[in-house]
C-alpha cells in the first residue's frame, strides 16, 4: 500500500470517529490538524478537541489509535494532543456547519 493510500483510509476512518456529544466526526469538527505516514508507515496525527477539558478526551484519542493502528501496512500510529492553534467552528467542514446549524 502506498503512502497515499494509507492517507486515504485514515482519513476515512477518521470519519467514523465521533464526540459523544456531538453528532460530527472528528475530521469533519476540524479537529485533526496534521496526519503524516513516514517511509516505514509509522503514522502520527496532531489533533485537538473541541475545548481542553473535554470529559471525552481519552476515549475519542484511544478510538483514533486503535482505528490507525488497524490499517493493514500501518506499522504503529501516535496521536498527539495538541491546542495550538485552539480550535474554533471556523475550522469546520460545511458539512459539519450545515449538520449543527450553523449555516
Amino acid at each position: 500500500m502506498t503512502k497515499y493510500e494509507i492517507e486515504e483510509k485514515i482519513v476515512a476512518l477518521l470519519k467514523t470517529v465521533y464526540d459523544p456529544e456531538i453528532p460530527v466526526d472528528v475530521y469533519n469538527l476540524g479537529l485533526i490538524y496534521r496526519i503524516e505516514v513516514s517511509d516505514d508507515h509509522d503514522v502520527t496525527v496532531d489533533m485537538t478537541l473541541t475545548a481542553p477539558n473535554c470529559p471525552a478526551a481519552e476515549f475519542i484519542m484511544e478510538d483514533v489509535r486503535q482505528k490507525l493502528e488497524s490499517i493493514d501496512d500501518v506499522k504503529s500510529a501516535t496521536v498527539n494532543l495538541v491546542f495550538e492553534p485552539e480550535w474554533d467552528k471556523d475550522m469546520m467542514s460545511e458539512e459539519a456547519k450545515l449538520e449543527l446549524g450553523f449555516l
